[in-house]
């Protein structure tokens, strides 16, 4: 078929897609019959489908067939999208928040007027922070059970720093990480921008299917491993110390690296050790203070091997040079008098109350989640498309995220996901009202 055939074909759909002619939602014919209808080969048929769905018109899912997507709902509708129109309901975006956050700003501020050096402050800072700060860390995190010293601290500019940070030291471009099917969407975008593959590893439970990732370590050349093992982000999930062990164990056969994200992990006070206390020699270990304190206070840390330290250190010299060092004073003077670890416990009680909230009003829906988490991950109906259900919400001023942005397989599942710390705790009633009312009125 001449090539302006193929166009004029793609150029048809497009047009009845977005003029509403062909209505959200409409399954399109299968491969073999649209070859059929216009007299194309089958490649082709595949070709037209592949060039509409990499225009975010359309979606395939396996075992069902192709579907017009909402168009008016933002392609990657999800996490990566935190602004919302005024008067919108997030539930899209976490940013959890209690009273009082600002007066502990204004008096942090205080004392590091009368007390702190504040020249020193406005003087370009160490990469990897001062000796006082990672020592600081380090102190903070040795309650986790993590045996670490100062030089294996990196202070970056939040978790999502850090994550790019062990990226771009440790790997690169073509390199092959394991992730969950279902995982945070900012890894995708940080391994998407650095040309990481990113091999999907189904869920088992508790956490991803061990056998599966065995398997691919044999098949492919795996680098590494990106896990969220303590609160797993969206499906909440906490891994067991055994499945723990069983991970460092297949990375010690295989030479991985462990990339340990635990954004999340303040909210679960029962957990497991560390993924890094298994195996301390090949992971790295990210976290920061925008969920447990304030999103606004950008400070991370990145624990690794004295080893990877220097590629690392290099990489935030790359990126951002240091941390903001009066953010990064503010900081770990919290970690020491005890700040941090007061707002960890307000907030893992908040997150409690959020979910007992979603509890009562969700009452009877499936719904994937921990009970200290500040997200629900609601799993749809098999005759309900995610990308409608989210476009419905959106008319109703609540804003949620679809399955998609999180997804690393083919095969995208039909379920939102629900985030609970942004929005006080009498509004977040009315979103979940409304979340229950648009759910139910397809089903």
């Amino acid at each position: 078929m001449p090539r302006s055939r193929y166009k004029q074909l793609v150029d048809a759909f497009a047009a009845d897609i977005r003029s509403q002619r062909l209505l959200p939602g409409t399954r399109l014919p299968t491969h073999r019959e649209l070859a059929r209808r216009e007299g194309l080969a089958l490649v082709t048929a595949s070709r037209v489908y592949a060039a509409l769905a990499n225009m975010g018109l359309v979606s395939g899912e396996t075992g069902r067939g192709t579907f017009v997507r909402e168009t008016q709902l933002p392609p990657g509708h999800g996490v990566d999208q935190p602004e919302v129109a005024s008067g919108m309901l997030d539930l899209n975006f976490n940013y959890p928040s209690l009273p009082g956050q600002a007066e502990l700003l204004r008096v942090a501020l205080r004392n590091l007027a009368a007390t702190g050096d504040l020249e020193a402050l406005l003087r370009y800072q160490p990469h990897a922070g001062r000796p006082v700060e990672r020592a600081a860390v380090a102190s903070h995190v040795q309650a986790l059970g993590l045996d670490v010293s100062g030089d294996q601290v990196l202070m970056v500019t939040g978790a999502q720093h850090g994550l790019a940070v062990a990226v771009m030291g440790l790997l690169q471009p073509g390199d092959v990480v394991a992730v969950d099917a279902l995982t945070y969407p900012g890894f995708k975008v940080v391994a998407d921008s650095h040309r990481i593959e990113l091999a999907p590893i189904a869920a088992q439970g508790q956490g991803p299917n061990l056998d599966a990732l065995e398997a691919l370590c044999r098949q492919r050349r795996v680098k590494a491993v990106y896990s969220m093992p303590t609160l797993h982000n969206p499906l909440g999930w906490v891994m067991e110390a055994g499945p723990r062990q069983r991970l460092a164990d297949i990375a010690r056969r295989h030479d991985l690296i462990l990339i340990e994200d635990a954004a999340y992990a303040f909210l679960v006070d029962d957990a497991p050790p560390p993924l890094a206390t298994f195996a301390p020699e090949r992971t790295v270990y990210v976290s920061g203070f925008s969920k447990s304190v304030a999103t606004g206070l950008r400070v991370g840390f990145v624990l690794a091997p004295l080893p990877w330290v220097g590629a690392m250190e290099r990489m935030i010299r790359a990126t951002n040079w240091n941390t903001p060092g009066v953010m990064t004073a503010i900081t770990c003077q919290w970690l020491k008098d005890g700040t941090v670890a007061r707002c960890e416990a307000d907030k893992r009680l908040d997150a409690q109350a959020r979910q007992a909230l979603a509890s009562e009003v969700l009452k009877g829906m499936p719904m994937v989640r921990h009970a200290s988490s500040y997200f629900v991950w609601l799993p749809l109906p098999e005759d309900m498309r995610a990308d409608q259900v989210a476009m419905a919400l959106m008319r109703e001023q609540v804003s949620v995220s679809t399955a998609e942005p999180f997804a690393t397989s083919a095969a995208v599942p039909h379920a939102i996901r629900l985030a609970l710390g942004s929005v006080d705790r009498v509004r977040l009633r009315e979103a979940l009202e409304r979340v229950r009312r648009v759910i139910g009125a397809y089903v």
